[in-house]
């Protein structure tokens, strides 16, 4: 069988013919023109001046969250805005699942934004598009991951938005995380009155800050809270990702004096004396804690139990009493000033577990009852100070009771 035979020779020809074609399409196309004063040049004119007309948009589309990046805001990570040119469509949505977000362009088509806040821990894709004012089309894309909830906290306000409250009502936030950049996160929170009161923070520990001034709030004063925390480093590996404003009211200045040894309330409202209220108070065994208590719940009838805070429910010193009206908390620990249809000697004794008991009916629907009386001309953030128990003053963070340290101390714990 014989063997095909490759002739070397002819080889060498093809490939330097070759060559020699291909070389005179790349010298026509570096150099632009034949040579010959042909029409190769007008050609090439023509298509660097087209190449010309259609030169790159200048619009210049920024998407707030870059390509690839990890632990992106909630609140603003997905905001796109463009310079030189208007967004003409953006798109996002969860990468797992392809759910879209809705969100809103600019009255100026300048800026789009996510209608709700996002997920943490999500993947998000945006794709957005925008014109300069030749008409030109620029494209933008970014993929990125929000911040996690391991790596994320938020602050809680005590009270409500747009809530009237009394004069004492401190602004008090829990942080679901603890904080240890106390400075970063106090300076990006904001608190003013419009008293013009001086108000200062302190930090009963990492994860509460409350805010007051060094006298109780004035009447009729409106408060604001700024909580900036987004972005915020608020320890290593943990970042804000809440901008909140709350605002509320100061009402009427009503201010309730508990003594313990006359089994009297005296109810002082705008600097004059409303009403004098018979009470029962601690027992010698579990006396009432002295001091400056802030009314932070109320409820027309809740459930009082033993067990709860260490009494029981059985023996000399249990309950469960499951429908206590007209109750008022004044302690995290468990103090209330409360109504009381099973009998105390108001006015004249002290037998209580170490609430403050008012007479009162039970269903609590007789209005004209001490407890109904009290629970109806009491707001969140009015004050009940007790005077005269042999118990200690309340701890300062055993409920909105920091009105108990003295200016000076109250000033130590800032750290700003």
């Amino acid at each position: 069988m014989e063997r095909p035979v490759t002739t070397l020779g002819r080889h060498r020809k093809a490939v330097s013919a070759a060559a020699a074609v291909l070389g005179g399409v790349l010298a026509l196309g570096a150099c632009g023109s034949s040579g010959d004063g042909g029409s190769g040049g007008d050609d090439a004119k023509n298509a660097n001046s087209e190449a010309r007309s259609k030169k790159s948009s200048e619009a210049r589309i920024r998407i707030a969250s870059r390509n690839g990046s990890e632990g992106a805001s909630i609140n603003t990570g997905g905001n796109v805005s463009v310079s030189k040119g208007k967004l003409t469509a953006v798109k996002m949505m969860a990468v797992e699942g392809g759910t879209s977000v809705a969100g809103t362009m600019s009255d100026d088509g300048k800026s789009w934004k996510p209608q709700q806040q996002l997920e943490r821990a999500t993947r998000y894709k945006i794709t957005a598009q925008a014109k300069d004012s030749g008409g030109r089309k620029a494209v933008e894309n970014s993929t990125f991951t929000t911040v996690s909830p391991d790596n994320s906290f938020i602050g809680t306000y005590a009270g409500e938005d747009g809530q009237t409250v009394g004069v004492g009502m401190p602004v008090s936030i829990n942080f679901d995380k603890p904080i240890t950049d106390k400075k970063a996160v106090q300076s990006a929170i904001k608190v003013s009155s419009t008293s013009g009161q001086q108000i200062v923070g302190h930090w009963f520990d990492g994860t509460r800050l409350d805010f007051r001034p060094q006298e109780y709030w004035k009447p009729g004063s409106r408060i604001t809270l700024d909580l900036k925390l987004d972005g915020v480093k608020g320890a290593q590996n943990l970042t804000g990702v809440q901008n909140k404003t709350v605002t509320f009211n100061v009402g009427r200045s009503q201010v309730s004096t508990v003594d313990v040894d006359s089994h009297q309330m005296t109810v002082v409202r705008d600097g004059k004396k409303l009403k004098t209220i018979p009470i029962s108070a601690g027992s010698d065994k579990n006396p009432t804690y002295n001091g400056k208590m802030v009314i932070s719940e109320k409820h027309k009838e809740t459930r009082m139990d033993g067990n709860t805070v260490g009494f029981g429910r059985k023996g000399e010193e249990g309950y469960d009493i499951k429908d206590v009206p007209h109750a008022m908390r004044l302690s995290t620990s468990g103090t209330f000033i409360h109504g009381n249809y099973w009998g105390a000697p108001f006015g004249s004794g002290n037998t209580s577990h170490g609430c403050v008991g008012l007479k009162d009916t039970r269903g609590a629907d007789d209005n004209s009852t001490a407890g109904a009386w009290f629970f109806s001309n009491s707001m969140i953030g009015d004050v009940v100070e007790v005077k005269g128990s042999p118990d200690k003053t309340i701890q300062p963070d055993n409920g909105l009771n920091g009105w108990n340290m003295s200016w000076a101390e109250w000033k130590a714990g800032s750290a700003v």
